[in-house]
């Protein structure tokens, strides 16, 4: 007997449309120095990540929010 599919209320359209706005297309190069990646593949080896891109985005982007979060235009 087929499996009935679940309806889950969501416009697939718009899932698409969330999908294609979270693609990443743009690029950025980073350089490092020996001691900086030393530092980075010690990390990656002692904590077991695997996805280094996904570790700097990470960071990079908690810090700009946090910055961004911290600095916010005042009125007065």
């Amino acid at each position: 007997m087929p499996r009935k599919k679940k309806i889950s209320g969501v416009d697939p359209a718009y899932l698409e449309k969330q999908k294609a706005l979270l693609l990443r297309k743009n690029r950025y190069v980073l350089y490092f120095n020996d001691s900086e990646i030393a530092a980075v593949d010690e990390y990656c080896t002692r904590f077991k990540v695997h996805a280094k891109a996904a570790l700097f985005r990470e960071a990079i982007m908690s810090k700009v929010l946090s910055e961004l979060e911290e600095n916010h235009p005042t009125l007065f």
